[in-house]
């Protein structure tokens, strides 16, 4: 199990001491400094059965108003801007969830 994580977001950190409470074992990923390549995120999307203009977060300044649905360019941007993508990401095998 992994979780992408943002130690300065209280979803995140809630959601790392869920897991710490329950005793579940998992990697720590910091997305902010260690962000997913592009073929990380497009799994992950695809585990999560969404876009990736899907799980923007709109209120970052980094979000891109008037760019077309295109998974590709979306994508590269996500990984160029990883504070766009939401969190927490919780990737447990062949499955995916954001916490909420």
């Amino acid at each position: 199990m992994e979780i992408w994580h943002n130690p300065r977001c209280s979803k995140s950190r809630a959601a790392k001491q869920r897991l710490d409470d329950e005793g579940i074992e998992y990697t720590e990923r910091r997305y902010l400094d260690d962000a997913p390549t592009a073929e990380e995120l497009d799994h992950v999307l695809k585990l999560l059965g969404k876009e990736p203009w899907e799980i923007a977060r709109t209120k970052e300044p980094a979000y891109p108003k008037l760019l077309e649905h295109d998974r590709a360019k979306w994508i590269a941007h996500m990984v160029a801007n990883p504070s766009l993508i939401e969190r927490p990401i919780i990737i447990d095998g062949d499955k995916a969830h954001i916490e909420r």
